[in-house]
C-alpha cells in the first residue's frame, strides 16, 4: 500500500519532546520514512516549545509518542517547569485515549506515558543501555494484528533509564527481552507502547548519541563503546510496526 492509496484523510499527530533541533528533525522524518506517511498526513506537536494544542480525536486517525530525554520516575523537584507541563498534557489526552480506545502507539517514552496512567511501577530495575538488543514476542504478540510479519525474535535498538517493572492487570504482554521484561504491550485492543524504538534506524540512534552524550545514558569515556554497541547487530524489523499501525488506522 503507498501513501495514496491509504484510506480517509484524517492525519496522524506525533508528539515530539526533543529541544534539540537536529535529533527532533531525524525523528520526524524517520517517522514519515517508516510509516510512508506524507508530511501532510503525520502533524508534529513539539511539546517542548510550547503547550499542546487542542487534539480532537474525532478528527485523527492516530497518536504516535517518540521517544524523549525526561524520566517520569524523576522526583518531581527535579523536573523542569516544562517537563511537568507536558506531563501533565500527556496525562490527560492518554486519559481519553485510553477511555476511547483510540489508536496509539508509544516508542520508549510512550511506556512511561501509558505506564503512568496505569499505575505501573516505572523505576530502574530494568533500564537498559543504549545498544542493539533480542526482543522475542509473547504468544498474544505472535497473534497481535500490529505484531504481523514480524520475526518471533527480531534486533531492536534501546536505551532508557526507567521501565515498568511490573505489567498491571490491565495490560497484555506482547514482548520481552532478557534484560527487560516488558518490551511492548497493548491496553485494549488500539493503545500500544514499546521499550525499544521502532523509528530509529543505525544512523538515527548515532545522532542521539551525539545529541544526548551528556544526558548520563553512558560515561564520558564510553562514546565508542556505545558507537560499537549499536552496530552489534543489523536493526530492519522493529520499524514494520510503524508501517502496520498506520495501514491499520488510517481513515
Amino acid at each position: 500500500m503507498t501513501p495514496t492509496d491509504l484510506p480517509g484523510d484524517r492525519p496522524f499527530v506525533l508528539l515530539a519532546t526533543r529541544a534539540e533541533d537536529l535529533p527532533a528533525d531525524e525523528e520526524y522524518a524517520l517517522f514519515l520514512r517508516f510509516t510512508g506517511l506524507p508530511p501532510e498526513r503525520l502533524r508534529r506537536v513539539r511539546l517542548e516549545r510550547g503547550p499542546m494544542p487542542e487534539i480532537d480525536l474525532d478528527e485523527v486517525s492516530g497518536i504516535l509518542v517518540g521517544g524523549s530525554p525526561f524520566n517520569a520516575s524523576d522526583p518531581v523537584e527535579r523536573k523542569s517547569p516544562v517537563q511537568r507541563r507536558v506531563e501533565d498534557e500527556m496525562a490527560a489526552l492518554v486519559d481519553e485515549v485510553v477511555a476511547r480506545d483510540h489508536p496509539f502507539l508509544g516508542a520508549c517514552y510512550g511506556v512511561g506515558t501509558l505506564g503512568t496512567h496505569l499505575g505501573a511501577p516505572l523505576d530502574g530495575t530494568f533500564a537498559e543501555p543504549i545498544s542493539v538488543v533480542d526482543v522475542s514476542l509473547t504468544a498474544a504478540g505472535r497473534d497481535d494484528p500490529l505484531t504481523e510479519g514480524l520475526p518471533t525474535t527480531f534486533a531492536a535498538f534501546v536505551g532508557h533509564k526507567e521501565a515498568i517493572s511490573a505489567l498491571p492487570p490491565a495490560a497484555t504482554l506482547l514482548a520481552s527481552s532478557p534484560t527487560c521484561p516488558v518490551q511492548m504491550f497493548r491496553l485494549k485492543q488500539n493503545v500500544y507502547a514499546t521499550q525499544f524504538h521502532p523509528e530509529l534506524d543505525l544512523d538515527g540512534i548515532v545522532t542521539r548519541i551525539h545529541a544526548y552524550a551528556s544526558y548520563g545514558y553512558f560515561a564520558a569515556d564510553e562514546l565508542d563503546l556505545t558507537l560499537e554497541a549499536v552496530r552489534r547487530a543489523p536493526v530492519t524489523a522493529p520499524s514494520r510496526l510503524l508501517r502496520t499501525f498506520v495501514e491499520r488506522y488510517a481513515r
